[in-house]
């Protein structure tokens, strides 16, 4: 059954004030005071923003102030119901930026928008300095010398130029890059200075004392095995003297070259890294180098092709073509339909529908339900484990109240609306999760609030955690065994304890072979904790899932990326959209020090929603469809090009909102089967299958 809006006789009123102010839009604007700002870093001042009508007065319009990420800093972020904001700036980088402000409406391609511009000066330099020098080396060999150039601000400046020179080039010389090559024996001074006559006073030299190389061999050695595209293999290169002593503090240098087994000028691809591990994208042979001293050794290997390729099968599809569609979750029945699976899937810039489906036949996805809330979007649709509890979230309500509403879900096919909570939610719900009696929504982009609903009736929130950096934001949360795991646009991963997982025999494996599970406990929803977190300087984090892998026992965090660099054609021109990016694997074995190791990115595609089962990724890939890919092993390098990818489906509907135009949100593994749900076409099951089954 249909249900009715929620606080209908006020919402219609409000709704009539609102069309009168979205009519009335194009007329409204921004006033900054000052309409310019020159400061200092770590100077701070007050800046007043106004909301105005055509005629000068107030547009009784809310709005909201964001500052460029860890440079400017906004407090606060959000104006009064008037339409004023008196803002406190800090600026904390050099360069040119801006105060950003838009207005709170029901439509985001209707948002008002303006901008104050902010100049700040970058400081003198200060100094420069070496990384940790050597103070010996050996004859023979290369070395890469680190720096960093400080201004008075105590900034480390990367858009400065160092030079680096050798007091005898004949013992040792550097290239412009800070690599030495070492000659012979003897004595040297090197010197780092920077690239500007204005400083030219500013150095740092190190005394570098050369030795003789005692090295007169390279061993190579490795496991022997067959190996595939995307295995890595450690190689193990040992330098010694003539009478086979090992020499522990001589570099090594690795490099490969390889024949690919096909294909006209198909290049033999891969990796290595300094520390000798191998991965080779294309099957062929490869001949991998470990040098040092003069010295070579080298081993070849033979590559097989990976050969996991299955076929993704069209199951079921429900055709939703009114309105975009966006999250789902599946989940199995409780009490009278515990015998039976259910989904429900939100709606994009649409009338705040959430559809409710009977997924036990994949082949037969049926609405069965369907619940409207005040609202354009209902971004974010989750279910609680018990199968009893549903959160759907709001973003464009007529009546600004947005938020979560809390949902009677034991019945799926008579959805039951429990509950709402909009307090502080003016700005809109994006994402939310549910975990152990808690609702944790991502409130306005800023923060996520944490909701008790151990009384669904009646929610009420227990905290926040916000980050204190500047001009911050926050896109999604997801919560596993009492870590949440945000995702903060250039801020990246944020590992937080809310709780940890309680010590027992039945938990004994997941905590012990989970380093962030050994430390956690500390935190709760009342006190969450920070233990680690892992930025982005790309700025598109907006995806996090956590992957403990069961080939290898390392546990990862998957940060997977949004990028439209081309504008969001799909809604605002209903013609296909053209995003970008992909999913990074943060290795978190020292979970205080994550690690980059390995991306999965489809080329000319935009990464979204992601689920991890098992060994196997489960990734959309908007106009890429969907992708299934093997994360077993140990991981590293380009992933997608090391064929990998074990089967992907391309929902391109002739019928869909837009027509013949993929565009994927998420996906579900669920009972050996592939739900996911397309913005443009609906609901599907999709089934892996050998290449060479035939359809019914």
């Amino acid at each position: 059954m249909y249900k009715a809006k929620l606080n209908i006789i006020s919402t219609i009123l409000v709704l009539a004030n609102m069309n009168l102010t979205a009519n009335d839009d194009d007329s409204l604007y921004f006033q900054f005071e000052p309409d310019s700002v020159n400061l200092e870093i770590g100077d701070s001042m007050n800046v007043k923003v106004s909301l105005l009508s055509s005629d000068g007065s107030l547009s009784k319009n809310q709005f909201l102030l964001t500052g460029e990420w860890g440079s400017v800093e906004v407090k606060p972020w959000i104006s009064n119901p008037d339409g004023i904001a008196n803002v406190r700036l800090k600026v904390f980088k050099s360069g040119s930026f801006n105060l950003n402000a838009s207005n709170i409406t029901n439509d985001r391609f209707k948002r008002i928008r303006g901008s104050l511009p902010i100049s700040v000066p970058a400081p003198p330099i200060e100094r420069v300095e070496f990384i940790d020098p050597p103070s010996t080396a050996y004859e023979g060999t290369r070395i890469k010398f680190l720096v960093k150039i400080l201004d008075q601000a105590g900034i480390i400046r990367n858009d400065v130029e160092a030079i680096f020179n050798s007091s005898n080039k004949t013992i040792a010389s550097f290239d412009e890059f800070g690599n030495l090559s070492i000659n012979q024996r003897g004595r040297v001074q090197l010197t780092v200075s920077i690239n500007n006559q204005s400083y030219n006073n500013i150095f740092s030299n190190t005394e570098l004392r050369i030795l003789r190389n005692p090295v007169k061999k390279i061993e190579l050695s490795m496991n022997e095995g067959s190996y595939r595209t995307g295995d890595v293999i450690t190689f193990n290169a040992t330098a010694k003297t003539p009478s086979g002593r090992e020499i522990t503090d001589v570099p090594i240098e690795f490099s490969f070259t390889g024949k690919a087994n096909y294909g006209i000028g198909l290049p033999a691809s891969g990796l290595v890294t300094p520390e000798g591990k191998f991965v080779a994208e294309n099957p062929g042979e490869y001949t991998i180098f470990a040098t040092s001293s003069g010295f070579t050794s080298s081993i070849t290997v033979k590559i097989k092709p990976r050969n996991i390729q299955k076929r993704a099968k069209l199951i079921g599809h429900g055709l939703i073509t009114d309105v975009f569609t966006s999250d789902l979750w599946v989940w199995q029945g409780v009490d009278d339909f515990s015998d039976r699976d259910f989904a429900v899937t939100g709606t994009w810039e649409a009338n705040g529908e959430a559809y409710f489906w009977e997924v036990t036949d994949p082949s037969n996805l049926v609405i069965i339900d369907t619940v409207i809330v005040d609202a354009r979007t209902v971004n974010d649709v989750k279910i609680s484990a018990d199968g009893r509890i549903g959160v759907i979230t709001r973003e464009g309500a007529s009546s600004r109240k947005n938020g979560v509403v809390i949902l009677d879900v034991s019945d799926p096919y008579n959805v039951k609306i429990l509950s709402e909570f909009n307090d502080g939610l003016t700005g809109g719900v994006h994402n939310a999760f549910i975990y152990d009696n808690h609702v944790y929504a991502v409130n306005n982009g800023r923060k996520y609030d944490i909701i008790n609903i151990s009384d669904p009736t009646n929610p009420w929130r227990v905290n926040s955690y916000e980050l204190n950096t500047p001009g911050h934001s926050i896109h999604d949360v997801w919560i596993e065994n009492g870590i949440a795991y945000s995702s903060n646009w250039s801020d990246g991963v944020h590992v937080v304890d809310i709780g940890g997982l309680q010590f027992s025999e039945e938990n004994r494996y997941t905590i012990m072979n989970n380093p962030i599970l050994q430390s956690a406990g500390k935190g709760s929803t009342r006190n969450p904790i920070l233990m680690t977190s892992k930025s982005d300087t790309t700025g598109r984090n907006h995806a996090a899932f956590p992957f403990l892998s069961q080939s290898t026992g390392s546990f990862y965090v998957i940060a997977g990326d949004e990028h439209f660099p081309f504008g969001l054609g799909e809604i605002q021109n209903k013609e296909p959209a053209n995003p970008r990016g992909g999913y990074h694997f943060l290795n978190m074995n020292n979970y205080k020090d994550p690690v980059e190791e390995a991306i999965y990115q489809v080329p000319e595609a935009g990464s979204h929603n992601l689920w991890v089962q098992g060994d196997t990724l489960y990734t959309a890939f908007y106009q890429g469809g969907l992708r299934v890919v093997d994360i077993s092993g140990e991981l590293l390098g380009d992933l997608y090009k090391q064929g990998r990818e074990i089967a992907f489906y391309l929902s391109n509907h002739p019928e869909g909102r837009i027509p013949n135009s993929t565009m994927v949100w998420g996906p579900q593994p669920y009972k050996n089967h592939i739900f996911f749900a397309d913005m443009n076409s609906g609901l599907y099951a999709v089934k892996l299958v050998d290449y060479d089954e035939k359809d019914d």
